[in-house]
């Protein structure tokens, strides 16, 4: 049995991407009923408002499910981590800080621990600390990004290299192809964000799901490389604001203040398109239907299976 799908106690080994501050319970809990790992991301959101999500999904499912916790970015960091041990949610991702401190306590507590990586060594000492799983995010994915712009498909097999646990492939993956291309490239798995929002289940105002619909190869775009906050975004009249702004050498203080939660959820919540930002990955522009989470999936492994078997006949 695929190791990932035994640890994480899943039927397919997809993982949804955490999502932070849109994060919901329709969602999450979709993902986990179709067969994969649900993920609510708490972002910057108040201990209480991460703790009706997660009352709200285990109404929802009895199937396993994770909590992505952003340790540099959460100021709630400790009080949500509580929260997680304290209504049992089974599985961990920890991202964008150093997850050493807080591994032990909740491997104490039984919790699974996923660890979001963007290189080699960080997968390294993320093992050496205590994790179970590795999630190699490549330079292609959605939202804050990484500032070494590395690419998925030169990523994982870096990382499958280096370490000894179940790697899981994230960045540019949305469909059975990009999931036989990284189980061929020694990953486990895939984690998906993008693909998942244009979903029936996924909450999200239609003029986001629509924008992905209607992206082509250049409709993602890079913001905040002038000041060291890389976050990749659908192209709107937001997105162009801030790289006009960039131009104009913003600082880090303003461009700050003008990519708050606050905008990403005009945005992806309320569809203002002209005053908030939308996040979206490059594997936008092949995205053209709208299913099901159930149908999604289920259509992705069969694919993928199709996809390895044509391979393996090349030779």
């Amino acid at each position: 049995m695929n190791k990932l799908r035994e640890i994480l106690k899943i039927n397919f080994p997809i993982i949804q991407g955490g999502m932070g501050n849109i994060s919901n319970a329709p969602l999450t809990a979709a993902v986990s009923n179709a067969g994969g790992l649900g993920t609510i991301g708490a972002g910057t959101m108040k201990p209480e408002e991460v703790e009706e999500i997660i009352k709200q999904t285990k109404n929802l499912t009895d199937k396993p499910f994770a909590v992505n916790v952003a340790l540099s970015v959460s100021p709630y960091t400790k009080e949500v981590l509580k929260l997680i041990i304290k209504h049992q949610v089974q599985v961990v991702s920890l991202s964008a800080g150093n997850p050493a401190p807080f591994i032990p306590k909740l491997k104490e507590h039984g919790i699974t621990v996923i660890c979001v990586v963007a290189s080699p060594k960080q997968a390294i000492k993320a093992e050496n600390a205590g994790a179970d799983i590795i999630v190699a995010e490549g330079y292609e994915a959605a939202g804050i990004n990484s500032n070494l712009e590395t690419t998925t498909m030169t990523l994982i097999p870096q990382v499958v290299e280096a370490v000894s646990i179940p790697v899981v492939a994230a960045g540019g993956i949305g469909n059975g192809k990009g999931l036989a291309a990284a189980i061929a490239l020694g990953a486990s798995g895939v984690q998906m964000g993008t693909r998942l929002i244009a979903t029936k289940e996924a909450p999200f105002h239609s003029h986001y799901k629509n924008s992905i619909l209607e992206a082509d190869d250049q409709g993602t775009v890079i913001v905040g490389r002038t000041v060291g906050r890389v976050r990749r975004v659908i192209r709107t009249p937001y997105a162009d604001l801030l790289l006009k702004k960039e131009q104009e050498g913003i600082t880090l203080e303003e461009f700050n203040l003008l990519t708050t939660e606050e905008h990403h959820i005009k945005g992806a919540v309320k569809g203002e398109l002209e005053q908030g930002f939308i996040n979206g990955g490059q594997i936008s522009s092949i995205i053209k239907t709208i299913p099901s989470v159930r149908e999604l999936l289920e259509q992705m492994v069969t694919e993928a299976k199709e996809q390895l078997h044509k391979a393996m006949a090349q030779f």
